[in-house]
């Protein structure tokens, strides 16, 4: 009995398409709704947007609010920027406004992601 012929691009393709699928989960942590909190949120709702659109799920956590999260989560500088998934986690501290970077830092291909 002969293997019939596998098509490793329509594998290729598949896995790809579910790579390009990847949810990131985002969490920002922020003390208050200081100048640089708010850029950081602005600049992660822009790169979010721009190059992960509809690809995120993003919660924002204010330290002041909520003061055990900071230990929990192992904040040391706010604006902090946590990615969980997908792994590895990582942390961003600043705020964000270099774009190139943190898409860099964050594990996301600019050239297959921007639209």
């Amino acid at each position: 009995m002969s293997k019939k012929p596998r098509d490793k691009t329509a594998t290729y393709d598949r896995a790809l398409a579910k790579a390009d699928a990847q949810v990131y989960v985002l969490r920002l942590c922020i003390s208050g709704m200081t100048p640089r909190s708010r850029a950081a949120l602005v600049n992660l709702k822009k790169i979010c947007e721009t190059y992960l659109k509809g690809q995120y799920q993003l919660e924002v956590i204010d330290l002041y609010q909520q003061p055990g999260l900071a230990a929990k989560h192992q904040i040391l500088a706010t604006p902090t920027l946590l990615k969980t998934v997908p792994p590895p986690l990582r942390r961003l501290i600043g705020d964000l406004s270099d774009t190139t970077g943190s898409l860099r830092r964050l594990g996301v291909s600019v050239e297959t992601k921007a639209t």
